[in-house]
């Protein structure tokens, strides 16, 4: 199987957006869930996506050590070539894996001039050059308004695309567009927004931001055993 194949069986297809990578450069994407939920999951999935399209993927984390999150794309991607029935798996990761970078921080250490300064030594030594970053654990407190508008100026300036992981909570208030409270003072600086949402022994992807919050699609689930998004049909 060709990585062309695999990038067909990935389900993020059905979510209705035009172009392959969801959000346009500088644009940001957040992905909303309670804890445990698979935030992480569906974040290293949407990287694995672009990976597969050749796209050089950053990979910040705020929380896990490196080899944790590489742990999560071994065993995503396994869980995915397995489900389209890939049997050439070594090739296709070995064939993705220089197209990743994962960089960690402390939470308390994370700030856009940190983040300029390491992106600088990776670009001005030919290292590596992102062109899709994804962050996973940047908490959405009151401090998060100038952060975030500092990363839009970045992210616009290096012409990358931007998903972040949003911790929500159960008991949160929701707006009059359906966004917690959370991630309400920040969401106009976002294009896109998907819940993951615990219905039953489900969880259901839904669209608070963008393209398919307005439109009719498939609808899609995040398999509890696998952690892979599927098409609810």
């Amino acid at each position: 199987m060709t990585k062309e194949e695999l990038i067909l069986c990935n389900p993020l297809r059905f979510m209705g957006y035009k172009t392959e990578d969801i959000i346009a450069e500088g644009g940001f994407g957040a992905v909303l869930a309670r804890a445990g939920i698979g935030k992480t999951a569906f974040l290293v999935q949407l990287a694995l996506n672009a990976l597969l399209r050749s796209k050089n993927v950053l990979h910040i984390s705020l929380n896990d050590p490196v080899n944790k999150v590489s742990l999560w794309y071994q065993e995503l991607f396994r869980h995915l070539s397995k489900s389209c029935e890939a049997n050439q798996i070594d090739q296709l990761w070995k064939a993705i894996l220089p197209h990743r970078f994962i960089m960690t921080f402390k939470v308390e250490g994370f700030s856009v001039p940190k983040l300029e300064e390491r992106l600088t030594d990776l670009t001005e030594q030919n290292i590596f050059s992102p062109q899709v970053v994804v962050v996973d654990g940047l908490p959405f407190d009151e401090s998060a308004q100038g952060l975030l508008s500092d990363l839009k100026v970045l992210a616009k300036n290096h012409s990358t695309h931007v998903w972040f992981t949003v911790r929500t909570h159960r008991h949160e208030e929701i707006d009059p567009d359906g966004m917690p409270a959370s991630f309400s003072r920040v969401a106009d600086l976002f294009e896109v927004a998907i819940q993951l949402q615990p219905e039953g022994k489900d969880i259901h992807v839904k669209a608070l931001k963008g393209e398919t919050a307005t439109s009719d699609h498939s609808a899609l689930l995040l398999d509890p055993s696998t952690m892979l998004i599927k098409d609810k049909a």
